[in-house]
């Protein structure tokens, strides 16, 4: 079951990254801290009561001129209602109903969704006279919040998992492998599916984000079950905003929830760009397989040194990322796309490999004989034993005697002995440090 999307949608500097760093909590921290892993984030996991969600922010437009404001507004909300299950509208008690957020109303209602509203910057009790007027707006109740204080949440919350939908997702086999297609618009993805399907089910267009929602297509090779999330494009023609490509990677969130292997796909020939990094850092925080896929290989022009440096390129770009395999494609010509299927396989059995405790801890007392972990402050790092504990990713518990002994290199050291004594390519591992105490200490 994939969980429900919640965003948070508002003019700027209504507090809306406020709200949502409260709504997340610990959430936020970012799983690695290596080169490369985006650190701006727009979207987290959050969780109230039983209920999980994802939840967006569509802060941080800068907003330029005032003949402007309502034009970006009015894209970002349109981005986030496209998304959203649920959508939070947050408005400003201190300023007031304003015509930006009637704008923003109109745009809401005909969209359909459920709107619950949050009006923040209600920090004390005497301000509760401050909401009465945006019942205005049409939404109901609105709920006081104080994004700096952390109060009003609670009801907010109760009032939002009311609207989720009971089923989002079509269940799917367990056997069957979930392959996201995501990337930039306009690098070739909805070719790709294409060209892996052997036939048009999918709208091709050179018009960067024809392709409107998600599309799921489930078909057989080689007697596997596989799924095809298809994140291809944008929007429709007239709905392309300059910030689009800001907010890009929300459609691919939703698909990379929901996806064991992810193919983030490159065009070839324009190269590596920024939000490529982004797109790809948020597969791997989400920890699923990866796969690179450089599309549009056939019109690159090469000669026997290009693949290298190429390879070469990525490596240095996606650092985070060197477990992942990378294959040169072109969807156009058909070229080395016979190789994606089987290798998003082999990317998928190695994502939910379980590896035996006995095995795994031959791996590690080796690898500590090898390289004893260094001293720190005169204290030395002991390591007791290991144990897997979930798969997709493989998570691994390292015991020892002191957590904060463990160093993020030795973890990282520790890490590249079990990828030599197992076959892990195009999976990230998680290994977690916990203290154990012996009984004598």
């Amino acid at each position: 079951m994939t969980k429900p999307i919640v965003a948070i949608v508002g003019r700027p500097n209504v507090g809306k990254s406020t709200i949502f760093n409260r709504l997340v909590g610990e959430r936020i921290a970012i799983v690695e801290d290596q080169p490369g892993v985006t650190r701006d984030r727009i979207y987290s996991s959050a969780e109230w009561l039983d209920h999980k969600f994802m939840l967006i922010d569509t802060g941080g437009i800068e907003i330029g001129e005032d003949d402007e404001i309502l034009t970006r507004v009015r894209a970002q909300a349109e981005l986030a209602i496209d998304e959203a299950h649920v959508i939070i509208f947050v408005v400003d008690a201190k300023s007031g109903l304003t015509s930006a957020d009637q704008e923003i109303a109109r745009l809401l209602f005909r969209s359909g969704k459920p709107v619950v509203l949050g009006v923040n910057k209600v920090d004390n009790p005497n301000q509760i006279h401050e909401i009465y007027d945006f019942y205005q707006l049409g939404f109901g109740n609105p709920f006081p919040l104080s994004g700096a204080h952390g109060t009003g949440f609670g009801d907010l919350l109760d009032e939002v998992v009311k609207h989720f939908p009971a089923d989002v997702e079509e269940e799917y086999d367990e056997d069957t492998i979930k392959v996201a297609l995501i990337g930039r618009p306009n690098v070739g993805k909805s070719s790709l599916v294409n060209a892996l399907l052997g036939e048009e089910r999918v709208i091709v267009s050179d018009i960067a984000g024809t392709t409107r929602d998600a599309i799921d297509t489930p078909f057989t090779y080689e007697n596997q079950k596989y799924v095809l999330i298809d994140t291809a494009g944008m929007r429709k023609r007239g709905k392309v905003y300059e910030a689009t490509e800001k907010y890009s990677v929300m459609r691919a969130l939703s698909a990379i929830e929901r996806a064991d292997v992810a193919f983030v796909v490159i065009d070839g020939q324009q190269g590596i760009i920024e939000q490529d990094k982004k797109i790809a850092g948020y597969a791997h925080q989400a920890g699923r397989g990866v796969i690179i896929v450089v599309n549009k290989w056939d019109i690159v022009e090469k000669d026997d040194k290009t693949l290298q440096e190429m390879t070469k390129k990525i490596r240095a770009h996606f650092q985070f990322l060197d477990y992942a395999p990378i294959l040169f494609v072109s969807a156009k010509t058909k070229q080395r796309v016979h190789k994606l299927l089987p290798k998003a396989k082999e990317v998928a059995e190695n994502h939910a490999m379980r590896i035996p405790t006995s095995i795994l801890n031959d791996i590690i007392a080796d690898a500590v004989a090898i390289t004893p972990p260094p001293a720190h402050k005169g204290k030395k790092l002991r390591v007791k034993y290991a144990t897997q504990v979930s798969v997709k990713p493989p998570t691994f518990v390292v015991f020892v005697n002191d957590e904060e002994l463990m160093h993020f290199s030795y973890e990282r050291y520790l890490e590249n002995s079990i990828r030599q004594a197992f076959p892990l390519e195009g999976t990230p591992i998680r290994i977690l440090t916990r203290s154990k105490q012996d009984d004598q200490e």
